[in-house]
């Protein structure tokens, strides 16, 4: 089994200025996001749900009134290398913000129950190849 397949999403004043970031325009946020990964199917799977809760974060705190000045999740899992199946995919999330600390949990909760990507995964969702 290979553990690691760190990957970051940031934004806002936690957004990386690493200089191997690669940096994308963002719907919620005027100077975009930092990504931080290796290019192998594992990062981008866990770049997929990282970047679903990044999203996810600005969304919901935008409907909750809350400010967020800054985003940064991190997703993490491991490959068992026999047969190239996931693990699991643990993700943190790292908040600036002058909302309440219960006003934050509120958020994190919502999101974790609403992202789109770490749903799928969780529901095991089908992938089948087509012809073009």
């Amino acid at each position: 089994m290979v553990d690691g397949f760190n990957v970051v999403v940031s934004a806002g004043n936690l957004r990386s200025d690493d200089e191997r970031a690669v940096h994308f325009a963002h719907r919620w946020t005027p100077e975009g996001v930092a990504v931080e990964a290796d290019f192998t199917g594992a990062h981008l799977l866990h770049l997929a749900a990282a970047g679903c809760v990044l999203n996810d974060l600005y969304r919901e705190a935008a409907g909750m009134g809350i400010a967020l000045d800054g985003v940064r999740v991190t997703a993490a899992g491991g490959f068992d290398t026999d047969n190239w199946t996931s693990t699991g995919i643990t993700y943190s999330v790292a908040l600036d913000s002058t909302a309440t600390p219960a006003d934050l949990e509120r958020l994190l909760e919502t999101v974790d129950e609403v992202a789109e990507i770490p749903k799928a995964i969780r529901a095991g969702a089908r992938v089948t190849r087509t012809e073009p």
